[in-house]
């Protein structure tokens, strides 16, 4: 299974427990590839630089940088995806993982945003939460 995380469901699973921790620990450990692109990458760093997120990351014992090092190099890094249309996307900052999920194509791409999860499916690419990827993944019973 290929699957491209949004940046929030990233940040809540490398900084809180829970299901999204859970998603992205299978990934890491290879049990579904985790695609990602520079511009995902980023905005990743960028938000976990952020204020508001920043004493969380000390507290887990990482660096940002580190962070997004480490998420780097246990993905498959999608090169410079071509920017898609998307129309019927609400939130035009969400372009990006659309481009990089229609890129691969990817099986599914994990979202907890409503104007995310309000277009699945994406030209055929299912979007789900982190709570039915793992469903439909066998790790979790619904």
């Amino acid at each position: 299974m290929k699957v491209v995380a949004d940046t929030n469901t990233l940040v809540s699973g490398f900084l809180w427990d829970g299901l999204h921790a859970r998603l992205l620990d299978a990934g890491l450990t290879g049990r579904f590839g985790l695609y990602t692109s520079a511009e995902l990458l980023l905005e990743l760093d960028e938000t976990l630089r952020a204020p508001k997120f920043v004493e969380r990351v000390n507290i887990r014992g990482h660096a940002a940088a580190s962070v997004v090092r480490a998420f780097r190099f246990s993905c498959i890094e999608v090169v410079s995806p071509p920017r898609i249309s998307a129309p019927e996307l609400r939130d035009s900052d969400d372009l990006h993982i659309l481009s990089c999920a229609a890129a691969v194509p990817v099986d599914s791409i994990v979202s907890g945003d409503k104007d995310l999860l309000v277009l699945k499916p994406f030209r055929g690419i299912p979007i789900a939460t982190a709570r039915r990827a793992l469903e439909i993944l066998g790790l979790l019973v619904p």
